[in-house]
């Protein structure tokens, strides 16, 4: 220690030698967990070897489709005037958006009911008189 120079830390990094932990959907920018989705297709054995950029493009896509699943789902809510989603709405958002249905067409959501419809054959026939309607008038005499 010649000339009063002060001792830098390990390599001359400021600060105690501790990290903070970062996570991998933080490092991604996403909600959903890449490490635990990572886990769970390690233990499935889906594939002998798993590439590192597989589980942050599953939970991406997993994310993706929970929003927009979420945000459909909300828009129906919010038509029946209620501000809480139940199993009703859900079903709604996902049979009236054609890409989710043709997803999700083999599967069945449990209290959902069904779409509204009724086949042409039962409704009640046009009568007479709507047709009678239906006709121009003679213009007002003057």
């Amino acid at each position: 220690m010649e000339g009063g120079k002060t001792v830098k830390g390990a390599a001359g990094r400021k600060g105690s030698g501790k990290k903070t932990s970062v996570s991998k959907s933080v490092k991604a920018g996403l909600q959903f967990p890449v490490s635990r989705i990572a886990r769970y297709l390690k233990k499935g054995r889906y594939a002998q070897r798993l590439g590192g950029g597989a589980p942050i493009y599953m939970a991406a896509v997993l994310e993706y489709l929970a929003a927009e699943v979420l945000e459909l789902s909300g828009n129906a809510a919010r038509d029946n005037k209620k501000k809480t989603i139940n199993p009703r709405h859900v079903l709604l958002a996902v049979r009236n958006d054609d890409e989710l249905g043709k997803l999700l067409s083999g599967v069945t959501i449990a209290y959902g009911g069904v779409l509204p419809n009724i086949h042409q054959v039962l409704l009640p026939k046009r009568t007479n008189k709507a047709a009678a309607d239906a006709e121009p008038k003679s213009p007002k005499k003057a």
